[in-house]
């Protein structure tokens, strides 16, 4: 089936300060970058995050290293002050995505249900998720997150698949369906065998994919990579996906790619495809009916 979405830039809304007040009845759905692979969702008065990365860090972990991790972009919103967090979902173990400082900051006035991979279940609970709210996720688990919101758990390939002794995925990507709207979660990853066609059969509105690419200078140095914009493009071609949001770029200098570049590539290779380079903190409405992505 051929779907149509259409991105429309409109006024600016309400930015990431307005997560840290009560979420708001309203039927729509409104997604929010925040910074790296980190995204939050709003629908009838239930929030979600995604791989949420609010604090420094890595900075300090990395001080004076090959890659210090220093900051490009300031922290967009302290995680203390967030409100009606009902679900936190991580892909995987890196800081950047399961930051303990993150989480801290998040249960200071919020008692979410978190995802995190099953195969990195001890790294979870060392970085200050409470062990009764962690729900350890492998790879086709399906979860009930908050009212009209559910997750279908998918494998992801940072540079390969991965599993531990007992099978599990070390790696994770996440489907989320919302009153029937279907957003993908990449996770860090890249293309692997089957990808495509998992996706396909998910029929899914809208992919948020990471988009800085990879070499062996940053994975002989421990980063791996991430899909190229002409990657992610080929994916959502194969996978009938509609629209898409990159992400991953403008925090760190060495793991990033010039948002301007990517906006050209995607404009010479996307065809049909609907495209967002997203500006921090910026809310986007997305449209079930036809996927429409569109400033709010």
């Amino acid at each position: 089936m051929n779907r149509e979405s259409v991105v429309t830039p409109t006024c600016d809304g309400p930015g990431l300060d307005y997560l840290t007040a009560e979420a708001k009845t309203s039927q729509e759905t409104t997604i929010w970058w925040l910074g790296q692979a980190g995204f939050a969702i709003e629908h009838a008065g239930h929030r979600v995050l995604i791989d949420p990365y609010l604090s420094d860090t890595l900075a300090a972990k990395y001080a004076g290293k090959t890659f210090p991790h220093t900051r490009l972009q300031p922290i967009p919103v302290d995680a203390k002050q967030l409100r009606g967090i009902d679900a936190v979902l991580h892909s995987h173990a890196h800081t950047d995505h399961l930051d303990p400082a993150t989480i801290t900051g998040i249960l200071t006035n919020n008692s979410p249900t978190f995802l995190a991979p099953r195969a990195r279940l001890e790294i979870a609970l060392t970085r200050n998720i409470p062990s009764e709210s962690l729900n350890p996720v492998t790879a086709g688990d399906c979860v009930q997150i908050a009212p009209g919101i559910s997750v279908t758990v998918v494998p992801a390939a940072h540079e390969q698949l991965e599993f531990n002794d007992q099978g599990d995925s070390v790696f994770l990507g996440y489907i989320l369906d919302v009153a029937g709207l279907r957003i993908y979660h990449s996770g860090d990853c890249v293309p692997f065998e089957g990808q495509g066609k998992l996706l396909r059969d998910h029929c899914i509105d809208l992919a948020l994919l990471p988009i800085n690419g990879r070499d062996s200078y940053r994975l002989k140095n421990g980063v791996p990579g991430n899909f190229t914009v002409a990657e992610a493009i080929s994916l959502c071609i194969e996978a009938n996906i509609p629209a898409v949001v990159g992400h991953h770029f403008g925090l760190f200098d060495f793991n990033t790619v010039d948002p301007k570049v990517a906006a050209n590539e995607f404009e010479a290779r996307a065809g049909k495809l609907q495209w967002t380079i997203p500006r921090l903190g910026q809310p986007y409405s997305v449209v079930p009916a036809c996927a429409t992505l569109k400033s709010r």
